[in-house]
C-alpha cells in the first residue's frame, strides 16, 4: 500500500487548521487516515506546529513520501534530517549517541532562530501599535480643536448684525424728507387771473350805434 503524509484541512472558514496525516494515497484528501501526526496552523505568525517528530521519521523509514507543503512542514520541524541521521546510522556512518548529539544541536539552533523571528515580530507589532495610537490622538485633538472654533465662528456674525439693524431707520427717515416739496404745488393757485376775461363785457357799447 502507498502511504503518503499530507495535510487535511479543518478548522472554520477563512481560518482553517490542518492535521498532519499519514494516509492511503488513494484515499480522499479529507477522508479515512492511517495516523494524525500532528497539526498545522497557518493563523499565526510565525505559524504553530505541533509535531509528532519519532512517529513521522517511523512512516518515512516505510516509504511514506509526503506532499511539497507536507515535506516543508517536516524539514522545518527537522524530521528530515532525523531521517536523514538514522538513515547514516543503519549504514554505519555515525554512532545513535552521535546521530542524536547532532540533531539536539540543531533543535537548539532552530529554537533560538525562531525565538529570535517572535521577538522581532513581538518589537515590530509594539511599534505597529504605538503609531495607530499617537494618529488617533492626532485626529482626536483636531477633532477638539475644530468643535471649539465652530461656536466662535457663529457668534461673530451676530455682533456685525447689529449695526446693520440700527443703520435702517436713518435709511427710512430720508424719503419723508423728499416729500415736503409737495406743498410747492400750491402755485396752481395762480391760475384764478383767468377770471380776468370779464372784461369781454365791454362790448356792450355796440348797442350804442344806434
Amino acid at each position: 500500500m502507498s502511504v503518503k503524509i499530507r495535510l487535511q484541512r479543518h478548522g472554520k472558514k477563512g481560518k482553517p487548521l490542518y492535521w498532519i496525516v499519514a494516509a492511503d494515497a488513494r484515499a480522499k484528501r479529507d477522508g479515512r487516515y492511517l495516523q494524525k501526526l500532528g497539526t498545522y496552523n497557518p493563523n499565526t505568525n510565525p505559524a504553530t506546529i505541533n509535531l509528532n517528530i519519532n512517529e513521522s521519521v517511523k512512516w518515512l523509514q516505510f516509504g511514506a513520501q509526503p506532499t511539497n507543503t507536507a515535506r516543508n512542514i517536516l524539514s522545518y520541524k527537522g524530521v528530515l534530517l532525523k531521517n536523514h541521521l538514522k538513515n547514516g546510522v543503519t549504514k554505519g556512518a555515525l554512532s545513535e549517541e552521535q546521530a542524536e548529539e547532532k540533531f539536539q544541536e540543531w533543535l537548539n539552533e532552530k529554537s533560538s532562530s525562531i525565538d529570535s523571528k517572535k521577538s522581532s515580530l513581538e518589537k515590530e507589532a509594539e511599534l505597529q501599535k504605538k503609531k495607530a495610537l499617537d494618529l488617533e490622538k492626532e485626529a482626536s485633538a483636531k477633532r477638539k480643536a475644530k468643535a471649539e472654533e465652530a461656536p466662535a465662528a457663529e457668534e461673530a456674525p451676530a455682533a456685525e448684525e447689529a449695526p446693520a439693524a440700527e443703520e435702517a431707520p436713518a435709511a427710512e427717515e430720508a424719503p419723508a424728507a423728499e416729500e415736503a416739496p409737495a406743498a410747492e404745488e400750491a402755485p396752481a393757485a395762480e391760475e384764478a387771473p383767468a377770471a380776468e376775461e370779464a372784461p369781454a363785457a365791454e362790448e356792450a357799447p355796440a348797442a350804442e350805434e344806434k
